[in-house]
């Protein structure tokens, strides 16, 4: 069994005590570690208003990481297009790729990553427009990141053409995100690379990459299907130290299933200490079925048979390791360490 190429999707967790600046000081640290492992990609989520997380902004991340990185490519897991001007995405992520020519990779979704309340306050629209108008956007972005730019019309009959940057030497790697059908057969008639978020749910992953097989479309950005799957992993020496890593977010799933007033991640200790009711017990332990948790040989041999399993090659994992009390608040030992043990690559200290 072979096993996977790996990279890594980052949502920038927040812990107890932990501020914002500290919390994203420890995810740049976490790419260095990858790129320095050998992973393949390093990606940043879109969320919004939420206390335990602090990747509200790829671009701005992903050029921070950029700076900070020389081989992996970095991208976003997504950039949450109902919330943005499909211009402005593009302009964004042609100035990544001059900063990194090569190495920038643009996930993008159709889910607003938070409550109606923000989407409106990011585009001040209505909470639905841009979202019905999702394939119509990525058309215009996949036009203006090209070389050849995008062509606007009037219905007074003259043209205007637009590029994201002046001079384009290169664009980005576009793929789509999503959890459901939707996006699945919208990348496939495209002819777009897909990304299926097994992270988020896992629910229609057989029936959606299925789909996105079937009625694939050669295109000129891709000549047959290509996907990954994205996991959330914890692993590290001992199966216990696994388990106890993987309270604190098991706890925030719990939360956001329940309608629990949201905080920033509880430490293993604080984990521990509160036990919940038999809802929010039953909700972590489904979750955590889900999960690759457990010491690095054994999460190893379960990606490998994950990744076999669905026909891909790569798999991109959420480290969600928790941390105990007492670690450094500006790095993240147990997100690390979970990505030293799935490596293959020798690394100096």
């Amino acid at each position: 069994m072979s096993f996977p190429q790996l990279s890594v999707l980052d949502l920038i967790p927040v812990r107890s005590g932990q501020s914002s600046a500290q919390a994203v000081a420890a995810s740049l640290d976490t790419a260095v570690r990858a790129d320095r492992l050998g992973y393949r990609r390093y990606w940043f989520a879109e969320h919004h208003n939420m206390p335990a997380v602090a990747s509200t902004t790829p671009p701005v991340l992903i050029a921070a990481a950029a700076s900070r990185t020389e081989r992996i490519r970095v991208g976003s897991g997504g950039v949450m297009l109902p919330n943005h001007a499909p211009l402005v995405v593009a302009e964004q992520f042609a100035a990544l790729e001059a900063i990194a020519p090569g190495r920038v990779d643009l996930g993008i979704g159709r889910a607003p990553g938070s409550d109606p309340v923000i989407t409106q306050l990011l585009l001040r629209t209505g909470t639905t427009s841009d979202v019905d108008r999702f394939p119509e956007h990525i058309a215009n972005i996949l036009a203006l990141t090209s070389a050849q730019g995008a062509t606007v019309r009037f219905t007074s009959g003259g043209e205007y053409t637009v590029h994201a940057t002046p001079v384009s030497q290169g664009s980005p790697e576009v793929w789509l995100l999503g959890s459901s059908d939707y996006s699945a057969r919208l990348a496939a008639s495209l002819g777009l690379p897909y990304v299926f978020a097994n992270h988020f749910s896992g629910e229609g992953l057989e029936r959606a990459l299925a789909l996105y097989r079937q009625e694939f479309q050669p295109s000129e950005y891709l000549d047959a299907p290509r996907t990954f799957l994205t996991a959330n992993v914890v692993a590290a020496d001992t199966a216990e130290e696994a388990g106890e890593r993987a309270l604190p977010q098991l706890r925030m799933m719990a939360r956001l299933r329940t309608n629990r007033p949201l905080v920033p991640l509880e430490t293993v200790e604080q984990a521990k200490a509160d036990p919940w009711d038999g809802l929010s017990t039953t909700i972590m332990d489904a979750a955590r079925a889900k999960w690759f948790v457990g010491d690095g040989a054994t999460v190893r041999a379960e990606l490998a048979a994950f990744a076999e399993r669905w026909g891909v090659d790569e798999v991109m994992i959420s480290p969600v390791a928790g941390a105990y009390d007492g670690e450094p608040l500006d790095t993240a030992p147990g997100r690390i360490r979970s990505l030293e043990l799935l490596s293959t690559a020798s690394v100096a200290a």
